[in-house]
């Protein structure tokens, strides 16, 4: 019997066919361009090197994606584990270790439906990867024409200051994170007219 593919197979099989797709891209470009003219295999060379780093750059952030939903499956499967088990226990007669009848139907159904969640949660894994690689693509042709691209910066609670950290840096403004966390909140709380309106619940007036 074939073994049934893992979501982690397919993506890798993906990914491996996105990289001979763009071998043979890259191959059809070099053809085309004839070696002694030094301009247009100079422009080449830097069409190719955008097309690979753009095609990194998706890999990286769908792998990422992946990661991070299956991080949020698994949690959430374990806390459904152990509400699901507190429940059980709480159920089961003091004078009786054995499984009632009805505490096995419950067990029965509840792999059942964790089963059924793990489909789910396959399936929007496969949809969010498609659907986030097609955005990618389309806004990396888009950035490429600009002389611009798509930088990852890692979720780690302070992805909005390491992003602006990454820009500065590209401008030769050296800021550590706990530096530009220091000044926004300066600057927040210099500001407080500007920023009191979204801090206030628009249906009590409450902050």
């Amino acid at each position: 019997l074939a073994e049934t593919e893992t979501e982690e197979e397919k993506m890798l099989k993906r990914q491996s066919r996105e990289r001979k797709e763009l071998q043979a891209k890259i191959q059809g470009m070099k053809n085309a361009v004839p070696k002694n003219v030094k301009k247009r295999r100079k422009q080449l060379i830097e069409d190719v090197a955008r097309l690979e780093a753009e095609m990194e750059e998706r890999q990286e952030g769908v792998q990422q994606l992946k990661l991070e939903i299956s991080k949020q499956v698994e949690v959430e499967s374990l806390a459904n584990g152990i509400e699901k088990l507190a429940f059980e226990d709480s159920e089961k007669p003091a004078q009786h270790s054995r499984l009632t009848k009805a505490q096995k139907r419950r067990g029965k159904e509840a792999a059942l439906e964790k089963e059924r969640e793990n489909r789910i949660a396959e399936a929007e894994i496969e949809n969010l990867s498609v659907v986030r690689h097609l955005e990618n693509q389309k806004l990396g042709h888009l950035l490429a024409g600009r002389g611009l691209k798509i930088k990852q910066i890692p979720s780690d609670g302070h992805c909005m200051y390491r992003a602006i950290e990454d820009q500065l840096k590209e401008r030769g403004h050296i800021l550590t994170l706990a530096q530009l966390r220091s000044q926004t909140a300066q600057y927040m709380q210099s500001h407080v007219d500007d920023f009191l309106p979204f801090l206030i619940n628009p249906n009590t007036g409450d902050i």
